[in-house]
């Protein structure tokens, strides 16, 4: 297995930096909704209306997950949900970035089995 070289190390120091500015993160989407609420005499619900409510929507072992969240916490979240995706845009470009450092760094000709 080939090991990181000393640009290696400092790219490897420059991305930890980089994701380090995008905490909190999170791996989903935010969706509101409208359901109806438990209250029996509940005007709203008689007219149809329902209630707005948020969820969060994430994949858990392969299997679809929601819970609900809080409006006071939606802005937070939303900010996580971009932060997730500015990560794994991250995660794709250091991928490219390590297989151009190991062009660079490798003697010219074929690899030896």
């Amino acid at each position: 297995m080939a090991t990181l070289s000393r640009t290696g190390a400092n790219a490897r120091e420059a991305f930890l930096h980089e994701t380090a500015r995008l905490w909190p993160v999170a791996k989903g989407s935010l969706a509101q909704v409208r359901r109806s609420c438990m209250r029996r005499n509940c005007q709203a619900c008689a007219r149809g209306d329902k209630h707005p409510g948020w969820i969060f929507v994430f994949r858990e072992k392969g299997r679809q997950r929601c819970l609900y969240v809080r409006k006071s916490f939606v802005p937070a979240l939303r900010q996580a949900i971009l932060n997730g995706r500015r990560l794994e845009e991250r995660l794709a470009r250091a991928g490219h970035e390590l297989i151009e450092r190991d062009r660079q760094e490798r003697p010219s000709g074929r690899d030896k089995p």
